[in-house]
């Protein structure tokens, strides 16, 4: 007995652009020197366009062999692109698509006649932004992944990994499926014309090959809450207790990152999931070595619930109303990133959609602070994070 052949023109696909939400990580080194720099591993977010069959100038085949593929290409727009804060450059970082230079790719079938799970390939050309700087790299950064879906939507509060690493790296990446990674790496990083082209022989940035390299999925949250932040954060170090106060501003890529998923967004049944997909705060702490940063980690997810539980859509949760996320918090410092052993109950009431007023404190169990080593040298026994302006909607928009 036979079995039919899929190709994609089963899917029926939309004529028309995929505009998703995108949670992604680098790991970059700072400095000329790739085996010196200071590493850092930036967690990134944004608003990304993939242009696709069956759109006008892109093909759908099927092989002499029987494998059925479809072109893409991910597009560049003001609008477009992820963003991150870093603790290193103390400034705002972002990752654009070259728009001189084609960033494309296909949809592959892995097993001819079977649509999924499908090969994802991206030929990645990209400018890296801060205040300062303008950089592009020469080579191509090839990404790829298997989906099992198009769009390959993550399903909501899982990893990017199988498995939890601790650290910048090195080590060996195994992503999740419908996760995306850079595997032509390390690339470096150049001063840019106006033209994009790579000015010289010494690079500024590299990005490195872990532990987050180029690595990316896409979300499907009913909302997105780029929140600024205040607080304090409360600490033990050698015994004694250390309050140092935070600030992050979201127009910096820094603050918060928190997405909100209906029933129709994560199929578990009723109410809405919450996440922590990115915090940057920033203070001082002559305890712990000068400047310090707290983030969320970019392997643990940091997931939760917004509202009673019983909620069948995001549009019923009746505010104010009870925001709980188990946080996996790490903290940068001048000596080192060291990261909570176990995540951290955080909770607030949320008073409305545009969160501004809600304050997130420690509830519950405290958590060592460790090193790569597991070597504890300090102990996070507080966190208060009072949301300030907040710019929310549907979409994350780079040049908000």
């Amino acid at each position: 007995m036979s079995l039919s052949k899929e190709n994609y023109e089963s899917l029926n696909l939309e004529p028309k652009p995929i505009r998703p939400h995108i949670l992604a990580a680098a790991t970059v080194v700072f400095g000329d020197d790739y085996y010196s720099g200071r590493r850092e591993t930036i967690n990134l977010s944004g608003f990304v366009q993939l242009n696709k069959w069956p759109m006008p100038g892109f093909e759908h085949r099927v092989d002499e062999k029987g494998y059925a593929s479809f072109d893409t290409e991910l597009i560049s727009a003001p609008e477009v692109g992820i963003k991150g804060y870093s603790y290193e450059l103390d400034d705002r970082l972002q990752v654009l698509s070259n728009p001189f230079l084609p960033n494309s790719g296909h949809v592959k079938q892995i097993v001819p006649g079977k649509n999924f799970p499908a090969e994802f390939y991206i030929r990645r050309f990209g400018i890296l932004e801060t205040s300062t700087l303008r950089l592009a790299h020469r080579n191509v950064i090839d990404i790829y992944g298997v989906v099992d879906n198009v769009p390959p939507f993550k399903k909501p509060l899982t990893g990017p990994y199988l498995g939890h690493p601790r650290g910048d790296g090195p080590f060996d990446v195994v992503q999740a499926p419908n996760v995306v990674r850079g595997t032509t790496l390390p690339e470096a990083w150049y001063p840019a014309s106006d033209e994009n082209e790579p000015l010289g022989i010494t690079p500024e940035v590299f990005f490195a090959p872990s532990a987050g390299p180029c690595m990316s999925m896409l979300v499907d949250p009913s909302l997105i809450m780029q929140v600024t932040l205040e607080g304090q954060l409360e600490v033990e170090v050698n015994g004694k207790t250390v309050k140092v106060d935070l600030a992050g501003d979201y127009r910096k890529a820094a603050g918060a990152e928190i997405l909100l998923f209906g029933p129709d967004k994560h199929a578990d049944g009723p109410g809405v999931l919450a996440q922590l997909a990115r915090v940057a705060v920033s203070g001082h702490c002559a305890e712990l070595g000068g400047r310090v940063m707290l983030r969320a980690s970019w392997p643990r997810v940091s997931g939760g619930t917004l509202g009673e539980g019983n909620e069948d859509s995001l549009s019923r949760v009746s505010f104010p109303s009870d925001l709980h996320i188990d946080t996996n918090f790490e903290l940068c410092t001048p000596h080192g990133t060291l990261y909570a052993d176990n995540s951290v109950h955080v909770a607030g009431k949320l008073r409305d959609v545009e969160a501004t007023g809600t304050e997130l404190k420690l509830d519950g169990a405290d958590s060592p602070l460790v090193t790569t080593e597991n070597e504890v040298k300090a102990r996070l026994t507080g966190v208060r994070l009072a949301m300030r302006d907040a710019h929310v909607g549907e979409t994350a928009a780079v040049n908000i």
